[in-house]
């Protein structure tokens, strides 16, 4: 079991790594993460959901992404509250008290989901959640000792030192557990590092000296990976345009997209291939910021459309859309964005929040109902662009759209039984698309045409899945250069 010292210190990217690196071996292995609380989620083979991140470790693994590799996986839809998934399939929305009450029911859907996989792989590595220092919630701990010592699993501990601090994390870390959790500690990996190795030595003997546990690898800082985030927004908010390729074209070779960064956005994974693509030029605006200039603006995911509807009112981006269509912009939503596009979202049972209904931003006819029943499923089919190219992704949402505008779809999905599926909706002056397809700029000749369409002339397609192989090679390589194989899997029997 990896576990980390902080969040975002490298749980995900390290059993990615592992799980690749096994693989290589010819080792039949699996990632699992008992509770992961996420709004980057994926749809699995077997029809539910489980955290983004599990699903980046199973590509690695070289399996299909199942409900088995993240049996718990909250979705926050706000500061207290989260919607609560179990085995894939949402089962209620809890506040945090409620859900602590509820932890021994999640624990039998955690050892189940644990016992199947036992059962088919070789080898399992397990990813924490948070720290395990967090003693609040040591009490029917789920996530990191508490599972570790339910089935008596070893433990790795994983440290950031890009944050600082990396010694005290680890120290403190440790003398937060108990004696048994403590022993069931093999061993340390440190992350992120920058800088001379010769220089980090006497931090590491002093370590080893002070808790009798072994350092097992020092890991270097990897820029440009091309990786799924678990959850949080890039570090950097802006992806520019590669500033050498881009010198010297013409205006219209780079094209500026920007994407409001919600209180609850979620699978902004969506647009990781943006973000990669050498002539986009790609921000996130949060909160307070003023959007820059834009080409192309695009209205995410949200696990809590009127709260974020809400916010970009109070944003002024209502204004900003407007004047962005005047002028002949280029307007995506995808999935909740779509839904804000309309007419009125509706909220009759409390799915996201107390029962109402808000006006939506009115560009497209149609109305959201959002329905306590989620719509879970990987999809493939064509843009309803020039050359009707091919797209793959999946739709995940609670809601019914329906209106006069859905004449005019986005999309066209394949179906069981052969024929067509209409998803979505474009706009008669053709500056609007809106679908509930997540994924659209993942396949090449859907980014490619999203691009073109957008007003990148000749927009060059951009294989996101390659890139993210290469990353996932390119980790394994860095781990096999600079972690002690031997004696972390000695370490961990």
């Amino acid at each position: 079991m990896i576990q980390g010292t902080t969040s975002d210190a490298g749980k995900s990217t390290l059993v990615a790594g592992l799980c690749r690196l096994a693989r290589r071996a010819g080792v039949r292995v699996a990632p699992f993460k008992p509770q992961n609380m996420a709004l980057n989620s994926a749809v699995t083979v077997d029809g539910g959901e489980i955290g983004r991140a599990q699903a980046l470790q199973a590509i690695a693994a070289g399996i299909d992404a199942h409900t088995d590799l993240n049996p718990v996986l909250l979705k926050p839809t706000s500061d207290r509250g989260a919607q609560v998934i179990i085995h894939g399939k949402a089962r209620m929305n809890l506040d945090a008290r409620a859900y602590h009450d509820y932890k021994p029911v999640a624990f039998e859907a955690v050892l189940e989901s644990y016992a199947r996989l036992q059962t088919t792989y070789d080898t399992i590595f397990v990813e924490g959640a948070g720290s395990p220092a967090e003693v609040n919630l040591r009490e029917r701990d789920i996530a990191n000792m508490g599972f570790a010592e339910a089935v008596d699993c070893p433990v790795v501990l994983v440290a950031d030192i890009d944050r600082g601090g990396v010694f005290a994390h680890l120290t403190g870390t440790l003398a937060c557990l108990s004696a048994s959790e403590q022993a069931r500690v093999r061993g340390f990996i440190i992350n992120r590092f920058r800088g001379d190795p010769g220089l980090l030595k006497p931090g590491l003997d002093w370590l080893e000296a002070r808790t009798g546990k072994p350092v097992l690898g020092v890991v270097p800082y990897l820029h440009g990976l091309t990786l799924d985030a678990e959850d949080m927004l890039p570090r950097e908010l802006r992806a520019a345009a590669d500033a050498d390729h881009a010198a010297g074209m013409a205006p219209g070779n780079v094209l500026r997209v920007v994407v409001p960064a919600l209180p609850h956005i979620s699978n902004h994974t969506d647009f990781d291939a943006l973000r990669a693509h050498p002539q986009v030029d790609f921000h996130y605006v949060k909160a307070g910021a003023r959007p820059p200039a834009a080409d192309l603006i695009i209205l995410p995911g949200s696990k809590n459309v009127r709260d974020d509807l809400a916010f970009l009112r109070a944003q002024g981006w209502d204004a900003v859309l407007q004047r962005h269509l005047r002028y002949g912009g280029r307007v995506i939503g995808v999935c909740g964005g779509m839904q804000m596009l309309g007419r009125e979202v509706a909220d009759p049972h409390g799915v996201e929040g107390a029962p109402g209904s808000m006006a939506g931003l009115g560009w497209l006819d149609f109305s959201t109902t959002l329905t306590r029943e989620k719509t879970l499923e990987i999809v493939t089919g064509r843009l309803a662009l020039s050359g009707a190219p091919a797209l793959a992704g999946y739709e995940i949402h609670m809601g019914e759209t329906d209106g006069p505008a859905l004449a005019s779809p986005a999309v066209q999905l394949d179906t069981a039984d052969g024929r067509e599926r209409p998803d979505g909706a474009m706009s008669a002056d053709g500056q609007i698309l809106a679908t509930y397809v997540h994924g659209l700029f993942d396949t090449p000749a859907a980014c490619a045409a999203l691009l073109e369409w957008a007003g990148l002339a000749a927009a060059p397609p951009l294989d996101y899945p390659a890139l993210r192989e290469a990353s996932l090679d390119r980790l394994a390589d860095t781990l096999a250069a600079h972690l002690d194989l031997r004696r972390l899997f000695g370490a961990i029997g």
